[in-house]
């Protein structure tokens, strides 16, 4: 019998003993991520345009007040933040008192040289992943109207 052992030792390592065979099988996977890119300008509240209570006056005025609006947008994505014309546009933006009128303008800088539009003229900036401060400047230029409390509502709008 020990000779039989001896003797099966050689075939046994060339793997010519029995069937001793492993079987494979194979498949393939994908692995994905999506990027997006996010802003957020409405989470915190803007800060209202406010010229406060100004006499009447038929003389030309300038009377400037400024708010602000609070922008947040994922590291590195550009965004365009435009403006439109408020709820009682008609050759320029205006608030009303419900029967008169007060124009008034919306600026992307404290000079009031740039305006601010919706679809021209917008504010172009690239998020960093905090809230950034986005100052709105506003001019008026005439006041000679009746007495009373003049608003308009005016929607801000980030595009990324």
């Amino acid at each position: 019998m020990k000779r039989s052992l001896v003797a099966l030792l050689p075939l046994a390592s060339l793997g010519l003993l029995g069937n001793a065979h492993a079987a494979t099988d194979t498949t393939t996977f994908n692995v994905t991520i999506t990027i997006t890119e996010s802003c957020d300008i409405h989470t915190v509240a803007a800060t209202d345009v406010d010229f406060g209570s100004v006499v009447r006056s038929s003389a030309a005025v300038s009377e400037s007040a400024s708010g602000n609006l609070v922008v947040n947008c994922s590291d590195g994505t550009p965004y365009t933040i435009g403006l439109n014309n408020g709820g009682n546009y008609s050759g320029s933006r205006r608030m009303t008192d419900g029967t008169n009128f007060v124009s008034y303008g919306l600026f992307r800088d404290n000079a009031h040289s740039n305006p601010w539009g919706n679809t021209t003229d917008l504010l172009s900036g690239t998020g960093d992943g905090t809230d950034q401060n986005i100052p709105v400047y506003g001019l008026v230029t005439s006041v000679n109207v009746p007495a009373g409390t003049y608003n308009d509502i005016v929607t801000a709008t980030v595009t990324y």
